[in-house]
């Protein structure tokens, strides 16, 4: 399963997470939400360097620059997965919750489309905040990483000026695919219903509701970022 699928999987699980109410159902959907990062995580594992393309090279910050450049092999990240947003017209400020982080310790690369940040050497590990797809284009070399005692923001300056409707790249749901994939929604079904079928009366009652008003809310809600 791609990374793009794993991560709208996550979503879901996480809208579900957040309408159930039973403890043997949250304790459930706690559990496939660690197995379900722990795949993002893996998926997401850096791979070797590639040459980039003429036209649109990597904009690196001046403390990027300045810290020692990690070995292309053996070298592991923790993928951090869960921050939170906000934005204005104009720029998108990301808050990655992180404290023993070094500015000159952090390498940062920003693409019209994409952002990768890589956290070197904090109490031991190496951790890493990538969006491999942003919704829509940034101005590379405006945005910047401000490192604070606890957290670390990360501000993208939007190349036009409007709302996002998530930090994500999203695929037209109108748009006819040529091709048959795996539906990424498969997983947690199986999971529901599972559930569903080993489960009390009140544990089959919430699941029904919660699986009911997920379902609702995406089709008439535009998914609204990251938890």
């Amino acid at each position: 399963m791609s990374a793009d699928e794993l991560r709208l999987d996550l979503e879901e699980l996480r809208r579900l997470e957040g309408l159930a109410k039973r403890p043997r159902v949250l304790s459930a959907l706690a559990n496939e939400i660690r197995a379900v990062d722990a795949k993002l995580a893996k998926a997401t594992e850096p791979q070797a360097p590639q040459a980039v393309a003429a036209g649109s090279p990597p904009v690196v910050s001046a403390a990027a620059a300045a810290a020692p450049a990690p070995a292309a092999a053996g070298v592991s990240y923790v993928t951090l997965g869960s921050f939170s947003w906000d934005q204005d017209a104009e720029k998108i400020k990301i808050y990655v919750f992180l404290e023993g982080v070094e500015q000159d310790k952090v390498e940062t690369t920003f693409k019209p489309m994409s952002v990768d940040i890589k956290f070197h050497d904090v109490k031991g590990k190496n951790y890493r905040c990538a969006i491999p797809k942003l919704h829509k284009e940034i101005v590379p070399e405006k945005c910047k990483v401000l490192v604070k005692p606890t957290k670390i923001i990360v501000t993208l300056y939007k190349a036009s000026k409007g709302n996002w409707l998530d930090l994500h790249f999203k695929e037209d749901k109108f748009k006819p695919s040529m091709a048959k994939e795996k539906d990424p929604m498969s997983g947690i079904m199986d999971l529901m219903k599972n559930m569903y079928e080993e489960g009390d009366e009140d544990m089959k009652r919430t699941i029904a509701k919660a699986w009911s008003d997920a379902r609702s809310g995406k089709t008439a809600d535009s998914v609204r970022g990251l938890p």
